[in-house]
């Protein structure tokens, strides 16, 4: 398992950073056939920790979307499931199964590039992280780099749908 911690301990990243390395990862997952989603983890200061790519399809695993292979890595190298003062980068605004991992993480915010009007739990189709019961807030920003986040998804798909 790598140390992505460790081998970047001094690559803190600005928001357009973090989210060109997110979109490094939905390249990965792109050329791996998978949905092109990618996410990155960095902690309070703004360095990452770790960063993944859906795996749904590699790993048969409805459960392997971006945020969610980023998170199992960043609890796993910090050794605590609570990341509280992180903050979860993404190219697509996460669905609900993604923002209760994220909640529960007690992380700080979250950060998405394009919109996800079907599925998405942002603020698209629904607003877990306002809800008032819940006990812990999730800051969320919309929109960083959404431009060339919803080109690479569109791009996927046209060319998945020409192959069809």
């Amino acid at each position: 398992m790598p140390k992505l911690r460790d081998k970047a301990a001094s690559s803190c990243l600005n928001d357009e950073q973090a989210m060109y390395l997110a979109l490094g990862q939905a390249q990965q997952a792109a050329d791996a056939g998978e949905v092109p989603v990618g996410a990155v983890v960095l902690d309070r200061q703004g360095c990452l920790i770790a960063v993944g790519h859906n795996r749904v399809i590699t790993d048969h695993d409805p459960t392997a979307h971006a945020e969610i292979v980023a998170l199992r890595l960043a609890a796993r190298i910090v050794g605590n499931y609570r990341l509280p003062g992180a903050r979860l980068y993404v190219t697509l605004e996460p669905c609900v199964m993604c923002m209760g991992a994220m909640l529960h993480a007690r992380l700080a915010e979250v950060v998405f590039g394009a919109s996800d009007p079907k599925t998405g739990a942002c603020g698209s189709v629904l607003g877990i992280h306002q809800h008032p019961r819940l006990n812990h807030q999730t800051q969320v920003r919309a929109g960083v780099l959404d431009q060339a986040c919803s080109a690479l998804l569109r791009e996927f798909f046209r060319s998945r749908r020409a192959r069809l």
